[in-house]
C-alpha cells in the first residue's frame, strides 16, 4: 500500500471525464484517483491526452461530462483562480514564466492569493530547494536557461503552498543531468513538504521511478493502470514506454501488437 492509502477517500478523484477541443473529444471517459502524499505518474505519447487531464483538473479546460473531484469537492468547470484557492498548483508544459519580470517577481506572482505573513519564509525556502534561482534573482526570467526556467515554474507554484501539484513535462528538453535534479527535487517536495503531485511524463523511465501509482494513456483514454513498480514489470510498458526493444522494431510494430491492453 503507497503512501496516502491508508486513507480510503481519495484527494483527488476523475470520474468519466470527457473534454473536447471543438468537435475533437481530446480525453474519453478518463477516471483516475490521487490518493494524499502520492506521487502520481500518467505516461503516453504525443497526443494522448496527458496534458488536457491537467488541464481540466486546474480549470484550464472544461469537461463536457464527469466530474473532478477535490476533498470532497466538485470542481469541474470552476475557474481557474478558484481551484489555485484550493491549493491546487499547476505547472504546465513550456514552463510560461513572465519573461520580462525578474526571477523573485515571477516567484511573488505565485503568491497572489495568499494573505498570511510566511510568504518571505517561504521565498528562502525557495532558494534553499533552487539555490541557482537566488543567484539570479534580480535577473529577467527570459534569460534563464531552460532548466532554470523549469526551476522558477515549479518554485512559483510552490508559493502558492499547495496540497496538489500538476507537473506537465518538467523533463521536456532537458539533459539528463538536470532531468535527475528536479526528479530529486520532486521527491523532496513530496517527502518534505507534503504535497501531492500528479506527474505528467513522456520520459516513463523518470515518472516510474519517482511515482507510487501510474496510469498509462492511449488515444485519449486510460489503457493501463497499477502501481509503478508493477508498471516498470509489465512488457507493454517495457516495450512502447521503456525502449527495451530496437527503436526500429518498436516504431514498426507499435500498431501491429495487439497489446494487452486492447
Amino acid at each position: 500500500m503507497s503512501e496516502g492509502m491508508a486513507n480510503s477517500t481519495p484527494m483527488l478523484e476523475l470520474k468519466n471525464i470527457e473534454t473536447y477541443y471543438g468537435p475533437i473529444m481530446a480525453i474519453r471517459g478518463v477516471s483516475l484517483q490521487v490518493f494524499e502524499g502520492q506521487v502520481v505518474s500518467i505516461l503516453g505519447a504525443n497526443g494522448a491526452g496527458k496534458t488536457t487531464v491537467l488541464k481540466t483538473i486546474s480549470g484550464a479546460i472544461d469537461p463536457q461530462k464527469g466530474q473532478v473531484i477535490f476533498e470532497g469537492k466538485e470542481i469541474q468547470a470552476w475557474d481557474p483562480d478558484r481551484v489555485a484557492r484550493l491549493g491546487i498548483a499547476h505547472v504546465p508544459e513550456g514552463r510560461e514564466v513572465f519573461p520580462f519580470l525578474n526571477v523573485e517577481k515571477n516567484l511573488l506572482m505565485g503568491a497572489y492569493t495568499r494573505k498570511d505573513s510566511g510568504v518571505k519564509a517561504d521565498l528562502a525556502m525557495i532558494y534553499d530547494y533552487f539555490p541557482v534561482l537566488a543567484e539570479k534573482k534580480e535577473q529577467a526570467a527570459g534569460f534563464l536557461s531552460g532548466g532554470q526556467q523549469q526551476m522558477l515554474a515549479i518554485g512559483r507554484a510552490l508559493m502558492l503552498r499547495p496540497k496538489l501539484m500538476l507537473l506537465d513535462e518538467p523533463s521536456l528538453g532537458l539533459s539528463p543531468a538536470l532531468v535527475a535534479e528536479i526528479a530529486a527535487i520532486i521527491v523532496r517536495l513530496r517527502h518534505e513538504q507534503g504535497v501531492t503531485i500528479v506527474l505528467v511524463e513522456q520520459n516513463a523511465r523518470m515518472a516510474l521511478d519517482i511515482g507510487d501509482f501510474g496510469y498509462v494513456m492511449e488515444l485519449g483514454r486510460v489503457v493501463m493502470e497499477d502501481t509503478c513498480e508493477r508498471l516498470k514489470e509489465s512488457s507493454d510498458v517495457q516495450e512502447f514506454y521503456l525502449g527495451m526493444k530496437d527503436e526500429g522494431v518498436r516504431e514498426v510494430r507499435r500498431w501491429k501488437q495487439r497489446k494487452t491492453w486492447r
